[in-house]
């Protein structure tokens, strides 16, 4: 069922990260690279810096420096770190 496998990315407003908490969550980077992922549990994560590009077997998308990403639990992916990654995340929910 590809629809429960998309990736959903935002632009959020600084209510909702207020409201998500997100200055509170551990930050991860990431240099220019190319790695295959798996999602165990849903992440959403708040990109600081970056440009990246990820594929799934449904669709490839790109987004960096501000957007809210949200990738499901089991998404198989392919992530291209095209600029070095610096992003808050979240797993769980």
């Amino acid at each position: 069922m590809p629809g429960a496998l998309t990736i959903l990315i935002e632009k959020p407003s600084a209510q909702k990260l207020e409201a998500l908490g997100v200055q509170a969550w551990p930050i991860w980077t990431k240099e220019v690279s190319t790695f295959d992922w798996r999602y165990d549990e849903k992440e959403v994560c708040l990109f600081l810096e970056g440009q990246v590009e990820v594929r799934t077997p449904f669709e490839t998308v790109s987004f960096g420096k501000g957007d809210l990403v949200t990738f499901p639990q089991g998404l198989a992916c392919t992530w291209q770190v095209i600029k070095p990654v610096r992003k808050y995340y979240k797993f769980g929910e």
